[in-house]
């Protein structure tokens, strides 16, 4: 873990530059279908994420992880079905603090905001397969690998397949306890 605590904070317009230092990087987004972004593509996305706060309803909660005033990394929580209570999460960390347990960080702040505050039923991830530190973070998280789903995104090397995980709301409770008051 980080030196400093790690902090979820609402994403703003004026975080793009600091997502920007890591979505321009081929390594932070090799396996993904975005990226690497120009600054347009990065004040865009940002822009848009900032301001799904005000959406009503709201379903998307986009978080810049901040170390002190550094953001390192950012964690969306989607909400995918309010009637059935299911959600999905995703993280990106900067690659300068990776192997820091950052992911892993934003991971489990996100899975207790959906199940705590949103009451979520069930909350899924995916990555890539060959993305073997997002899947040793869905691990981490308790989550429980689910499959193997074949060319989901397309990305620049090609089709990429995705690793499917989820964790249920009592399988979350049973391991973490009641919510912090």
């Amino acid at each position: 873990m980080s030196e400093q605590p790690l902090t979820l904070t609402r994403i703003t317009p004026e975080d793009w530059q600091a997502v920007h230092a890591w979505a321009r990087l081929p390594e932070a987004c090799r396996f993904q279908p975005w990226g690497p972004n120009t600054e347009d593509q990065t004040r865009g996305f940002v822009t848009a994420a900032a301001a799904a706060w005000s959406s009503t309803p709201q379903l998307r909660f986009a978080h810049a992880a901040r170390l002190g005033d550094d953001v390192v990394g950012m964690g969306e929580l989607h909400v995918r079905s309010r009637e059935h209570g299911q959600g999905e999460i995703s993280y990106v960390v900067h690659p300068r603090v990776w192997g820091r347990g950052i992911g892993t960080d934003i991971g489990r702040r996100l899975l207790l905001y959906g199940f705590t505050e949103l009451g979520l039923h069930r909350i899924h991830a995916t990555c890539d397969p060959r993305n073997t530190g997002s899947s040793r973070v869905l691990n981490k998280l308790g989550m429980t690998y689910e499959g193997h789903l074949r060319h989901t995104a397309w990305i620049r090397d090609g089709w990429r397949d995705s690793l499917v995980f989820s964790v249920l709301a009592e399988e979350w409770s049973a391991r973490n306890g009641p919510a912090p008051a």
